[in-house]
């Protein structure tokens, strides 16, 4: 009989297991993935060998910018050299269009459809596209490519229901991917934990997510639960990758001018970084008006030029890009105004992709005619080591790059503990 009982409980708990994994199944917004047809799809940056997106998922692109109300500066036309690059000429010719008045912006194409699949096209215009690694082929192939299907949505992130001001003062975006569930939570737990902060001045977080590549396990399942229990996961069918990194501001871009175009502040940030958030609130709050509305700042690096060792993930072909990189704020995190997104947005129409995604967001912020501003509580290549246990040094600091989730946890326990004496 005690047998009998045993395989009824085992047989319960087996039905209760399939029926909750089943759930989570049938919620997921997006289809599986389908098999790839040849290497280069196999790994591809974007996600065109899926099977047909779901009804659950949508798309949603800003409404072009008016040509007329978009222009470049001289100080990007100035930085970037006139030469044989293929990504100087694309420049050129789009900055061409510009000045002579046509729709510099072209047309979108279908996301399935706007991939450039002439190799020949390329080879004639890259002399040595095929010494390219595959995954940056594929990102020349992709470069046109703007707007992926939606697959997890916070539509109503930015409104909450209720009395008093739901006005965004900072929205708090930090690039992840799926397996990073530890990274997300620790941010949530600490420096990314939305509400109102000093002086009433509400905080909102979302975490920008692609897709898994098909290497690897498929977490949609898992995503899918978390984007529905934190309601801050924005995901968009496209396969997670450094080089697509570029393409996952773009679409915060779009999304934000959607259904956040209020916001005040903007911090991007990647998941590993540290944010003391009152400093970081209390510098917002004290800013002039006048800097405010044209604010760009963060950890300056203002001499880079690409790296040509294909060994590096910064890696840059000399046939791709020639010349120095405009200044720009380290992509572990910065601030930008909430006023800028649409310019920003506006003028990324026109500047083509580039594979490094703060490099790109300073391209773009200097053909808007703004200059990241440094700020030394910005370290996003790390303090002195002998500091790094020092809770009074990180106390008076903005943002630190890389901790793990459990040193951020002790970090932001230790600044706000009321036995720390500095």
């Amino acid at each position: 009989m005690r047998r009998f009982h045993t395989l009824s409980a085992l047989v319960l708990l087996v039905t209760l297991f399939l029926i909750f994994y089943s759930t989570l199944h049938l919620e997921v917004t997006y289809s599986r993935r389908a098999a790839p047809e040849d290497h280069l799809k196999h790994v591809s940056l974007q996600a065109h060998d899926r099977k047909t997106p779901s009804s659950k998922q949508e798309s949603f692109t800003t409404p072009h910018p008016n040509v007329h109300n978009v222009s470049v500066s001289d100080g990007l036309r100035q930085t970037i050299p006139q030469n044989g690059a293929y990504w100087n000429r694309l420049l050129r010719s789009s900055l061409r269009n510009l000045d002579k008045g046509d729709n510099p912006f072209g047309h979108d194409s279908d996301w399935s459809g706007c991939r450039e699949t002439n190799l020949e096209l390329l080879q004639t215009n890259v002399h040595d596209f095929t010494s390219y690694f595959a995954l940056f082929q594929d990102f020349l192939q992709g470069m046109n490519c703007r707007s992926p299907p939606v697959l997890l949505n916070q539509p109503n992130k930015c409104f909450s229901k209720g009395k008093g001001d739901n006005r965004t003062f900072l929205l708090i975006a930090i690039k992840s991917s799926p397996g990073n569930f530890e990274r997300r939570q620790a941010v949530r737990e600490t420096w990314g934990r939305e509400g109102v902060y000093q002086s009433g001045l509400r905080v909102r977080t979302v975490f920008l997510v692609g897709s898994s590549p098909l290497e690897d396990p498929d977490l949609s399942p898992l995503l899918s639960f978390e984007a529905r229990y934190f309601e801050d996961i924005l995901q968009w069918d496209f396969h997670e990758s450094f080089l697509n990194l570029t393409l996952k501001v773009n679409t915060f871009l779009q999304w934000a001018l959607k259904y956040c175009p209020h916001a005040s502040f903007v911090f991007s940030g990647d998941d590993d970084v540290f944010v003391n958030t009152p400093a970081l609130i209390s510098y917002l709050h004290s800013l002039e008006p006048s800097k405010a509305s044209r604010l760009y700042v963060g950890h300056v690096i203002s001499t880079a030029n690409p790296l040509r060792d294909p060994k590096s993930k910064y890696y840059i072909p000399l046939s791709f890009y020639e010349g120095p990189y405009p200044a720009y704020a380290g992509g572990g995190g910065f601030l930008i105004s909430g006023a800028l997104l649409q310019p920003f947005h506006s003028v990324s129409r026109i500047i083509p992709f580039f594979p490094i995604d703060d490099v790109y967001a300073g391209m773009c912020l200097k053909a808007m005619g703004v200059s990241p501003e440094a700020n030394a509580g910005f370290q996003t290549f790390d303090i002195k080591e002998e500091d790094r246990e020092n809770l009074c040094v990180h106390k008076d600091l903005i943002l630190i790059h890389q901790r793990s989730p459990q040193q951020v946890k002790k970090l932001w326990r230790g600044i706000h503990s009321p036995l720390l004496t500095c």
